[in-house]
């Protein structure tokens, strides 16, 4: 007997179709990832667009950015999972996929932080060349190959003798080997996708039960995370904390964010027979609701990014929710042709994500760099650019055949 439905009713079938408000918040998340991840290239960024020190309490557009994310892919997974579902896929091989793709992500996430601290070779390559074939690996083990392509096996293997030499050749500074100091963001986007991936599947018929998830990964965050005054709620060693770190949940900031996108996109099923209207108050109401959430629990935590503080999570979830109603509204209307020239950043996201790698590398190789006059609004011009050149590169590769896909 299995632990998983698979049964597909009327109602679901909202989740076989494609969300493409879904595709835009990603995309332009992601765009505004590059965007923001390009400013250590110039001066003269106005600290409203920066991020904000731990303690300062507050978020630029920076702080605002990875969380948003995190929503959009939780808001996804319904459609991803209910996808599989209704092709034919049993909740045993669905789980096997779920723990595939957390297990990439995880990787992925490893290798690129181990480019970002000292670094140094057995064999003396720069980093330059480590990352130009990190993405090398990453595509040949997770491109979309054609049906029946018989050397896929071949490059896939490849790909991961690619990435084990350069896990057993790297070496830091002081001598240190190849090693998980932290997840990186995609290893954290993939701690917090499995975690609400799996909740999903386990209770997909009972939403009830993910709202109570959702509201004990708050009270995780609440216990978890230091005060204003100093201290938290229950200070030392906690079976709520140890369960915590168990799951790879920390304070739980990030299952929040992308469980929250979970709640959303049950809601919208939920409320599907509603008039259009009607569900546009709903969601702004559950945005302005969040808001004043995080207005109360303000009084208790500091708003900080760094931290993953509660105040942080419930105001980005009521902004995710209010843009992503915007773009629904959008796409009800039919004007979201702006988006399409930069619609792979919503259907090919992690190749957007690994460009700036690439293109970084590169421009290392030639000596290219950013000139100390391109600073201030020519600087953010040239980060908006930057960002647009890593969609156009996404869109070319597409083209011929490369797109990550996990």
């Amino acid at each position: 007997m299995t632990i998983f439905t698979k049964n597909i009713d009327m109602e679901n079938l909202l989740f076989s179709k494609r969300n493409v408000a879904i595709d835009m918040l990603r995309g332009l998340t992601m765009l505004l990832m590059v965007f923001v991840n390009d400013f250590w290239s110039v001066d003269g960024v106005p600290h409203f667009l920066e991020h904000f020190d731990t303690y300062e309490d507050g978020m630029g557009v920076s702080d605002v950015v990875f969380p948003m994310f995190l929503f959009a892919m939780g808001m996804s997974i319904p459609y991803a999972l209910e996808r599989r579902f209704s092709k034919g896929f049993s909740g045993e091989s669905t789980l096997a996929h779920i723990l595939s793709r957390t297990l990439a992500l995880l990787l992925m996430g490893v290798f690129i932080v181990n480019t970002e601290g000292g670094f140094d070779s057995v064999i003396g390559y720069g980093r330059g060349l480590y990352r130009v074939l990190m993405v090398v690996g990453f595509f040949l083990i997770w491109n979309t190959y054609p049906e029946g392509m018989r050397a896929k096996k071949w490059l896939q293997a490849s790909g991961v003798a690619i990435l084990a030499f350069l896990a057993f050749t790297f070496r830091t500074p002081d001598g240190g080997y190849f090693s998980a100091g932290w997840w990186g963001i995609l290893g954290l986007i993939g701690w917090a996708y499995c975690f609400c991936a799996v909740a999903y599947l386990l209770a997909r018929r009972k939403p009830a039960i993910l709202v109570a998830l959702w509201l004990m990964l708050m009270i995780i965050n609440m216990l978890q995370t230091g005060m204003r005054e100093g201290g938290s709620i229950i200070d030392g060693h906690t079976f709520i904390g140890d369960m915590a770190g168990a799951l790879r949940l920390g304070n739980a900031s990030s299952a929040i964010m992308a469980m929250g996108g979970v709640l959303l996109s049950l809601a919208e099923k939920k409320f599907s027979d509603r008039k259009g209207t009607t569900r546009i108050c709903y969601a702004f109401a559950a945005s302005v609701i969040l808001a004043l959430a995080a207005f109360v629990s303000h009084h208790w935590w500091i708003i900080s990014k760094n931290i993953g503080t509660l105040p942080w999570c419930l105001y980005v979830s009521s902004l995710s929710i209010a843009v992503y109603t915007l773009l629904r509204i959008l796409e009800a209307y039919g004007r979201t042709g702006w988006f399409r020239p930069l619609s792979p950043s919503g259907t090919a996201t992690l190749t957007v994500y690994m460009m700036p790698y690439l293109l970084y590398s590169i421009g290392g190789f030639i000596g290219l760099h950013t000139p100390q006059w391109v600073c201030g609004g020519l600087g953010l011009l040239k980060c908006a650019l930057f960002s647009l050149l890593c969609v156009a590169l996404t869109a070319l590769l597409g083209k011929i055949g490369l797109k990550l896909k996990i």
